[in-house]
């Protein structure tokens, strides 16, 4: 036997006994993956636990060997909610830090402000921010290629409201909203789909992001006579909004929040103004809530417990954002190793049944989210917690 046959027939008695080493398994190193958070500043709401929350996925994963023995090397960078910082972080992350994977950022502007940078890197992005647009390129009409997210998006959670409305005998409605990129997208969608579920708009009320008082706004709105208010808005304003309702003598109109108001410390500083208010939720929210046979019911109680511990603080559904997006990329890392493209390949074809925080997620070339209006649960604030609509 020839040397080269004898070379061929190792090799093929190797790959038969499962020897030969895959590229992903000859890798030495740490699986770099990165993240972009608004950590401080004004949305430092949404940031802040979605780091804590990425940070505590990877504590427990290297504990317990790390994946595929590879320590997993979690690079996190504060964006302040501000386009330009992460633009300039996601860069660093790219060119110097070298991840093979980016969760995050937290806004929908900041998402897709870097967007372009994704494309261009082809490095998978993993938004935590809710607008369709982030993940659907315009011109093409299809998902973009590297970009996925894993908040339900604003059109799933209108249709979850205009849902409930319908049920309930209302058609007449009031919106408002903040001049963000999350507000400009809910409101978009709100008078997109308006027609299809019947729904008359009698008033239109916009205000900025560091506005302190709606009153004004919610006066005009008074005066249309509203079946409901559907406002949408995060942060402050969406309390301010809230307080100003009560203090106007409007709390006999239903008030219904974006899924942007999935935080218990939202209701506290609404400081009982926030009693009867709807939203929809995803289940991370409500875990205790969820029955017994619910296949969300497991993953979410252990998030709840592991985070309340932890931190000492009740979690929101940003930190679950974080959750599945890190969760996603190690179980892809766990299977295909550290390659871009294969990791990418990974998410748009194997993530299938996934279940997460914020639903069973179902990746596909076509949809880059993975999820229907069925990731949503519509709640209601009463005792000052969350409980089910009924």
């Amino acid at each position: 036997m020839t040397l080269k046959r004898i070379s061929i027939f190792t090799i093929i008695c190797l790959f038969c006994l499962g020897l030969v080493i895959s590229p992903a398994m000859a890798f030495k190193g740490t699986y770099k993956v990165g993240a972009v958070f608004s950590v401080t500043g004004r949305t430092s709401f949404l940031g802040d636990p979605e780091k804590k929350t990425a940070e505590m996925i990877t504590e427990q994963i290297n504990k317990a060997g790390g994946i595929n023995g590879h320590k997993l090397e979690l690079i996190v960078y504060d964006t302040e909610g501000d386009a330009t910082k992460t633009n300039l972080a996601v860069k660093k992350l790219i060119t110097q830090d070298k991840v093979c994977a980016i969760i995050g950022p937290s806004l929908s502007g900041t998402s897709l402000a870097v967007v372009p940078l994704a494309e261009q890197y082809k490095i998978p992005l993993i938004s935590c921010a809710a607008s369709y647009k982030i993940v659907h390129d315009d011109k093409t009409d299809k998902p973009y290629k590297w970009v996925f997210k894993t908040p339900q998006t604003d059109t799933m959670a209108v249709e979850a409201i205009f849902t409930r409305l319908q049920k309930t005998g209302i058609n007449k409605i009031a919106i408002m909203s903040v001049t963000s990129g999350f507000g400009a997208s809910g409101r978009g969608e709100l008078i997109r789909l308006a027609p299809e579920y019947k729904m008359n708009i009698v008033a239109d009320e916009k205000y900025g992001p560091k506005d302190t008082d709606m009153t004004a706004q919610l006066t005009k709105v008074k005066g249309t006579s509203p079946q409901a208010i559907v406002n949408w808005s995060v942060g402050p304003t969406q309390v301010t909004v809230l307080r100003n309702y009560r203090d106007l003598g409007m709390a006999g109109i239903p008030f219904y929040q974006s899924h942007g108001f999935g935080s218990r410390k939202n209701i506290e500083l609404a400081a009982g103004a926030a009693e009867g208010v709807f939203c929809p939720l995803g289940a991370c929210n409500i875990a205790e809530l969820l029955p017994a046979n619910d296949p969300q019911k497991a993953v979410t109680t252990k998030y709840m417990k592991d985070y309340m511990a932890k931190y000492n603080e009740p979690l929101s559904s940003f930190g679950g954002h974080a959750w599945d997006a890190l969760n996603m990329v190690a179980k892809a890392l766990e299977t295909v190793g550290n390659d871009k493209a294969k990791i990418r390949d990974y998410l748009e074809n194997h993530i299938k049944g996934f279940v997460g925080q914020h639903g069973i997620f179902n990746f596909s070339p076509d949809d880059h989210n993975g999820l229907t209006k069925d990731a949503f649960n519509m709640v209601v604030v009463k005792n000052g917690d969350w409980a089910l609509a009924d």
